[in-house]
């Protein structure tokens, strides 16, 4: 079904709210620096229902929905300001009143900025949906679009995304796919490895998360070898001797978590976002790239203001841009990889000494007879600890292979 078919014609008649346009279908939008419409495509142009009159030269707000939060502006504009590119759910309006919802493409341009959009239909549209209620809700109340912008953040933050860079990394890609496999068409080599990437840094978390949770579960084996140590009174020597020894490897591998997963400085969160960065631009550069191909093949007609070529040349600048931006940040992935491996190295060999400690307990409880039973129980725990946090290491260095194999493709494609 196509905008021309009788059966597209007829529901967009019919619809009452939401005004329909296709998946296949992009906007584009570019404007001065204070906002003002200089140039749009026919999608625009027909979805808004504006004639070109009144679109051109009239500020974009023309087409701003009253239900979306100014917080969201607020968040957006200051990020378009200090010259970052930026994806967000929009909610906008049509002359007639209808809305319609796009994910948009912003970045700063030579004398303003511009704007490419896609219909939204993965689950971080609804989850974004859901994230504007509540914020219009506090706006109704007097918060400030400040301090609604930086709600926007911590209701992100609630629901699993470090910062609302990962969360448009992640929408954007999940907006992609969706969008390719409803059109039948396959996602390019350069977005897939990065989406490879991504899905092998979640993984990380998830063995990272279990592994430490298993090294927590062994925390109290130094205390209650020193309950065991002073019960035993000069047998238990050597048992009080294993459990200092033992809280100094704990405290060696307390200090690796800390420095691997802990904050957003951490070695987990260095390479994540610079993965996460990554596939953002990977993303962006081919939107841009569509939207130059549709200006170039649509032939719609124009009116005089628009001067296609212009507008071709200005996403051709963004494509550029967006690929020297996307190397920096495969630059980044391989050197944070590099580094993510050395961490596992180092958690490695602290493992090899939990092993060496748990023989030495081993070996102390055959030795105490009767009495090495509850030091037996440790030995038990230690080896079912250890045993999972083996796993999850080699799990995560398989993980990192995954990763540093993935770089080396893309650097044949960038």
């Amino acid at each position: 079904m196509t905008e021309l078919s009788p059966q597209f014609a007829a529901e967009a008649k019919t619809a009452t709210s939401e005004a329909l346009f296709q998946l296949s279908e992009m906007f584009f939008s570019r404007t001065d620096e204070r906002g003002v419409i200089l140039a749009g495509n026919e999608v625009f142009h027909r979805v808004s229902g504006y004639d070109w009159d009144e679109l051109l030269g009239a500020p974009h707000k023309i087409v701003r929905h009253p239900e979306m939060p100014r917080g969201a502006f607020e968040f957006v504009w200051s990020k378009l300001k200090a010259g970052e590119t930026v994806a967000a759910y929009i909610n906008n309006k049509r002359k007639d009143g209808r809305f319609y919802w796009v994910m948009a493409l912003m970045s700063k341009t030579e004398g303003g900025y511009l704007s490419t959009r896609i219909k939204p239909t993965s689950e971080h549209h609804q989850t974004m949906v859901q994230i504007y209620k509540e914020m219009l809700e506090e706006e109704a109340k007097g918060m400030s679009p400040k301090d609604s912008a930086d709600l926007l953040l911590r209701k992100l933050q609630e629901r699993g995304f470090s910062s609302y860079a990962a969360f448009q990394a992640t929408a954007i890609a999940a907006e992609f796919e969706m969008r390719a496999r409803g059109l039948g068409r396959p996602v390019d080599q350069l977005q897939k490895r990065f989406l490879d990437m991504s899905r092998a840094i979640e993984q990380v978390q998830v063995e990272t998360t279990e592994m430490t949770e298993a090294f927590k579960a062994i925390r109290t084996v130094p205390m209650n070898m020193r309950i065991i140590a002073s019960r035993l009174e000069n047998a238990g020597g050597p048992i009080s001797a294993i459990s200092v020894n033992y809280s100094q490897m704990l405290e060696e591998m307390s200090t690796w978590v800390s420095t691997f997963v802990d904050g957003d400085a951490c070695v987990f969160a260095r390479i994540r976002d610079a993965i996460l960065q990554g596939q953002f631009l990977g993303f962006a550069m081919a939107l841009e790239n569509e939207m130059a191909d549709l200006f170039r093949n649509n032939g719609a007609a124009y009116p005089d203001e628009v001067v296609v070529e212009t507008e071709i040349a200005q996403l051709e600048k963004l494509r550029q841009k967006y690929l020297e931006q996307t190397a920096e940040a495969l630059s980044s992935v391989e050197n944070e990889a590099k580094r993510f491996g050395r961490s596992v190295l180092d958690m490695k060999r602290y493992v090899t000494g939990l092993s060496s400690t748990r023989m030495m307990c081993k070996i102390e409880s055959a030795s105490l007879s009767n009495s090495g039973t509850a030091l037996s129980g440790i030995v038990d725990q230690l080896d079912a600890c250890q045993n999972e946090i083996e796993q999850r290491l080699a799990r995560i260095v398989e993980l990192n292979s995954v990763i540093q194999g993935n770089t080396s493709m893309l650097r044949s494609l960038i």
